[in-house]
Order: structure tokens, then sequence, then C-alpha cells
């Protein structure tokens, strides 16, 4: 950031006084601009024994498969957006929506939510930011193409629930090593 979105003047990186962290402050009308992670929100759409996915139709990881989700928008609950992302992508409408994992993903600044949701009447197809969708089994699931760390992560675990019989709400961070790879600590 080189200058205030409230005044246009320069900004300059610096820890304000009372805090504990560099931000970009202007030192004309003293706005201090705060830099949060984001948050992402989704859902496992399920349908009978399959749920959803859709196959990526942007950067980053084009190509490649994923649950439906997205960044919330202002003025929408986390669950309200997990639902616009279904819609958006993937042409779906789900309901009964149940918290499924919460991820902090510190690297890249992102805190994700997972819903789980029945897909009403079983309907989908590819949004503006999908290629394809599809209705997969467990055995289905093209484990080696899947967009996202986190995305495995949350399927990994909606699998392990499944298998048990019963569906618990997780929470973890997922944390990449210095060589690429990441690992995952549940709390």
């Amino acid at each position: 950031m080189n200058f205030c979105s409230a005044c246009g003047e320069k900004v300059s990186f610096l820890i304000p006084e009372g805090d504990n962290r560099h931000r970009f402050v202007c030192t004309s009308c003293h706005t201090i601009h705060y830099e949060n992670p984001k948050i992402v929100t989704g859902c496992i759409p399920e349908w009978q024994d399959k749920i959803l996915l859709c196959k990526r139709a942007i950067e980053p990881r084009y190509g490649l498969w994923t649950l439906p989700a997205g960044f919330m928008e202002n003025s929408e609950t986390i669950m309200q957006g997990a639902a616009r992302e279904t819609a958006e992508e993937a042409n779906a409408v789900v309901d009964n929506m149940q918290l499924f994992c919460v991820f902090s993903i510190s690297h890249i600044n992102q805190v994700y939510t997972m819903y789980r949701g029945e897909l009403v009447g079983g309907h989908a197809s590819p949004g503006a930011e999908s290629l394809d969708v599809a209705l997969l089994s467990e055995d289905e699931i093209p484990w080696k193409k899947i967009a996202f760390q986190v995305i495995s992560e949350t399927l990994r675990l909606y699998y392990k629930d499944k298998s048990s019989g019963r569906f618990v709400t997780h929470y973890g961070d997922i944390v990449r090593r210095e060589d690429g790879s990441f690992e995952v600590h549940y709390f």
C-alpha cells in the first residue's frame, strides 16, 4: 500500500502506538489500514450416497476439482455465503446446512468454514466458475486432482465421519512446511 484510501496521502509502514504489529498508517489523517484474514466459506452438497464436486474454470488451480466455496461477501452470514457459492459455482440449492469444519490457514491469511448440506433434488450444472460438476461416490473422488489441501482434508474428514456413522464439527490449522508439504493440527 502506498497511499491512504481515506485521504490520498502517502502511508508509512510502522507499529502504531498501543499496537504490536506493523500496519500501514497515514501520517496525514492518521488512519490505520488493517489487513485481516479472508474468510472462505463453502459446502459439501450431499445427494443420496454422493457429494457434488466442481471442476474449476478459474485460476488458481484451473481444471482441478473442489467443493463449491469462495470468499464471504459483506452483509452475509457464513452459511449464506456457503449457499451462495454453491449456487454460483454449481447452479445448485442446498438445504439443512450444518457446520462441518473450520480451518485456519495462516500462511495464506485465510479461514475456511465448510458446511454439509442436502443438495435439493440432486440438481446441479456448471456455473460461471466451473468447467464441470459431478455427483461422486467416495471411490470416484479424483484424489490426485483435488485443487486445494484444505479441500482434500475436508473430504478425508467427511468420509471418516461418514464411515463411523457420526458427523462432528472439526477445527484445525493447516500449516505449510518449508519443503512445501502440509501438516494439519487439530484441536
